[in-house]
């Protein structure tokens, strides 16, 4: 007998000719699906998925009714619901859609059609975090980032470690990502993380982890602890995974978290030389210099206290010859940055 397995795989795809679609038989050759019973079947639920996302709610109607004929085998409570919930997702009315598969997967989690609804669901979800929009009272339309994000964690939370969670919430970060809300992604794919710690999903959460703090911090003006993190997920994947330090240049961002580190500290040192603590800006300048020697801040602190502890008689010549040391190390500095940042 036709698996219904397959089934349901085949309704989430479409073929560009039926006539000619080719599947293995139990006797390993490849057979005309239309030569046989069960490929006729299968034909029929490539042509309802087809006709449903075309949005033809009429064709889809028929098409749905004419598989119950053909194949009363196959009818019951969930191809029911499974019928409602595509013809509201051919009308486009996808938040309705969402609320009537999700009435199939709490009431027949067994169904041959639940890997169909949560495909479907996850279909939406993605459309709502790439920014299409929903309809409100018919006219207004409002972003759906909101409800695609709960879709998503819906279908992770059913179907525990299936690919299908994978996919939901690797799509739910990268949203984040897409959209620039980096402190999110990180917690999105800390959660990843959480549930997959190994394997391949472990380690590129890992990597994305620090990432996601990397790029949420702004600037000298902003709390650097994101940038502290962030250093400590680089070091962690370094660790565990040596070999791919090259590939993703851990090094080099390591470099950059202490440059950016570094000159934060130097702005502070500029803050007291502004309100004429020079005391106060030495101290920061000699923990830029102590703490990140080799940094482009360092040689921008090392100038700065040699103007500070400079007797008054020099401070003109010293002035001049500070701005050019200060635009040197400057421009280093910025431009290692843009570079590894690239």
């Amino acid at each position: 007998m036709f698996s219904l397995a397959v089934l349901f795989a085949v309704l989430l795809v479409a073929y560009a000719d039926a006539a000619e679609t080719l599947h293995l038989g139990s006797d390993g050759q490849w057979k005309n699906a239309a030569d046989e019973p069960s490929g006729k079947l299968l034909l029929a639920a490539a042509k309802i998925k087809q006709v449903v996302d075309t949005g033809d709610t009429e064709s889809a109607l028929r098409c749905l009714a004419q598989l119950k004929i053909d194949f009363p085998d196959i009818a019951g409570p969930d191809l029911e619901i499974f019928t409602e919930a595509e013809l509201l997702y051919a009308q486009g009315k996808w938040n309705k859609a969402v609320r009537k598969y999700d009435q199939l997967l709490d009431s027949f989690p067994d169904s041959w059609l639940y890997a169909s609804a949560l495909e479907r669901q996850f279909s939406v979800a993605t459309a709502f975090l790439t920014d299409e929009k929903r309809v409100v009272l018919k006219y207004i339309k409002l972003s759906a980032y909101e409800e695609g994000e709960k879709i998503m964690h819906n279908i992770a939370d059913r179907t525990g470690d299936a690919p299908i969670a994978k996919r939901a919430l690797r799509t739910v970060a990268e949203s984040y990502e897409t959209r620039g809300k980096f402190l999110d992604a990180y917690e999105a794919w800390a959660e990843i993380s959480s549930r997959w710690p190994t394997g391949q999903m472990g380690k590129e959460s890992l990597l994305r982890m620090a990432q996601g703090l990397h790029s949420a911090y702004k600037s000298p003006k902003y709390d650097s602890s994101s940038l502290l993190s962030a250093k400590s997920y680089y070091n962690n994947f370094k660790l565990r995974h040596p070999q791919l330090e090259g590939e993703h240049e851990i090094d080099d961002k390591i470099n950059t978290i202490d440059e950016q580190l570094a000159y934060k500290q130097f702005r502070i040192g500029q803050y007291y030389d502004r309100t004429d603590s020079p005391q106060a800006a030495n101290i920061y300048y000699q923990y830029v210099i102590d703490s990140w020697p080799d940094s482009a801040a360092a040689k921008m602190a090392k100038a700065k206290v040699e103007q500070n502890n400079a007797p008054a008689a020099e401070t003109a010549e010293k002035d001049r010859k500070l701005g050019r040391k200060l635009f040197d190390a400057g421009n280093n500095f910025l431009d290692k940055w843009t570079d590894l940042l690239k």
